[in-house]
């Protein structure tokens, strides 16, 4: 059983920063490709990053590219969102993901264990 748990989430002003970190139990964390995934209120659950587990590659949303940065650390078993220039639009739960599938990094369904979430509000 894998855990998944984020933290770092909160409460800032449009152009702030934010720095969301995602802590995974198990040994075999940088074996699999890890993705943060964001939910607004009303609306579906979005991709937003998502890492290689070597941490060499990475995929961005549209949206956050430029803005957000995505990096892991194995031997702590961490992975990282940074969070720049945030706007009201990025207001959301973000969670963290393992990827298992070999397809579609931007599909939940590709994705086998889950964080709780971690609130992100930005005021304007």
């Amino acid at each position: 059983q894998v855990q998944l748990v984020e933290s770092g989430g909160g409460l800032v002003q449009a152009g702030g920063s934010l720095r969301l970190s995602c802590a995974a139990s198990g040994r075999t964390f940088s074996m699999y490709a890890m993705g943060w995934f964001r939910q607004a209120p009303g609306q579906e659950r979005e991709f937003v990053v998502s890492i290689s587990g070597s941490g060499r590659t990475t995929y961005y949303a549209d949206s956050v590219k430029g803005r957000f940065t995505i990096s892991r650390d194995n031997a702590k078993n961490t992975v990282y969102l940074q969070m720049n220039s945030l706007k009201p639009e990025d207001t959301a739960v973000y969670y963290c993901a393992r990827k298992t599938g070999v397809a579609g990094i931007r599909l939940p369904s590709e994705y086998d264990y889950w964080g709780q979430g971690t609130q992100v509000t930005v005021s304007s």
